[in-house]
């Protein structure tokens, strides 16, 4: 949540004539990254999202001020906002509380297109075992059928690796290992019903206490 100094800062150098006094806001998932929608605020918009640190939006259907996941619960919890070089358009960094579209996805666009962290873990889990389904013959779905102590090795094995491609000042290596460790990790979450994203949020959460600590 923002202080009013800061508020009466970023208000102010909004062009707000531009547009008719409403400017898109686009919105990125604070940790991923990946594009979450576009929305349109004017400047009692922009007032409530910075007052309760909760994203809010003009809607031109309702004619009315919108807050995001006022009837479904998916709410976007504001972490930064800031003008473009322009001042005619925001970029809202927020960490959302559930699906954005409300088609139930994680993004309005396909998230397949914007981000290839999304791509992997996806691929990762198409690869995962279903009961009465066929085995696949990938490494991936050979890794999941060996079970959760062979993956767990293997995230070893690849951790050792990576230090010792660091410890030797092979860069080239370094990369290829570490490229094997967290491919191996992201199978290892995958099989404990866990994402990348579950551990970005807990290295933001511990982020934020240090720094008002």
């Amino acid at each position: 949540m923002y202080d009013n100094s800061h508020q009466q800062t970023l208000a102010g150098r909004i062009d707000w004539d531009k547009q008719q006094g409403m400017i898109p806001a686009i919105v990125q998932d604070h940790l991923s990254g990946t594009v979450l929608m576009l929305g349109y605020m004017d400047r009692d918009a922009l007032a409530k999202t910075l007052e309760t640190g909760l994203v809010t939006f003009y809607s031109r259907s309702k004619q009315r001020l919108w807050t995001k996941g006022e009837s479904s619960g998916n709410g976007l919890k504001l972490v930064t906002i800031d003008c473009d070089c322009d001042n005619d358009t925001l970029l809202v960094q927020a960490l959302p509380q559930g699906p954005t579209c409300h088609l139930g996805t994680t993004s309005c666009w396909d998230t397949r297109t914007l981000d290839f962290n999304a791509q992997l873990a996806a691929l990762i889990q198409s690869r995962k075992p279903q009961t009465g389904s066929e085995n696949s013959a990938s490494y991936t779905s050979s890794l999941f059928q060996s079970g959760t102590k062979r993956i767990a090795q293997k995230v070893g094995e690849e951790g050792l690796e990576t230090a010792l491609a660091a410890a030797t000042g092979d860069k080239a290596e370094l990369v290829d290992e570490a490229a094997d460790l967290l491919f191996h990790l992201m199978v290892l979450l995958e099989d404990q019903g866990l994402q990348l994203g579950d551990i970005q949020r807990r290295l933001f959460e511990r982020h934020q206490k240090r720094s008002q600590g």
